[in-house]
């Protein structure tokens, strides 16, 4: 049950920072369209970079079991999390 729980937790985070990855490319865009200063490629590579490998974590979570799963969730949780100190808090 546990174990079922982290998944979908770190399932919707997985999803979330797809989610957020769209929308700071999408930032980026809108804004040299307009000339407005936006993300820089360093974000942007940091977004795409955590994304394929929060989806590539989640893929694994999801199709094995034990502590294989967890560990795979709690390295989707920890990648987000540094995402969001390094990009957004920091």
């Amino acid at each position: 049950m546990v174990g079922r729980s982290i998944r979908g937790l770190s399932g919707a985070v997985a999803a979330g920072v797809v989610v957020l990855t769209l929308v700071v490319i999408g930032a980026m865009v809108l804004g040299n369209d307009r000339d407005f200063p936006g993300p820089g490629v360093v974000s942007i590579t940091w977004h795409v970079v955590t994304a394929v490998a929060v989806v590539i974590a989640q893929v694994i979570a999801d199709r094995r079991r034990g502590f294989v799963s967890f560990a795979a969730s709690v390295v989707v949780i920890g990648l987000t999390g540094l995402l969001l100190w390094t990009q957004w808090w920091g």
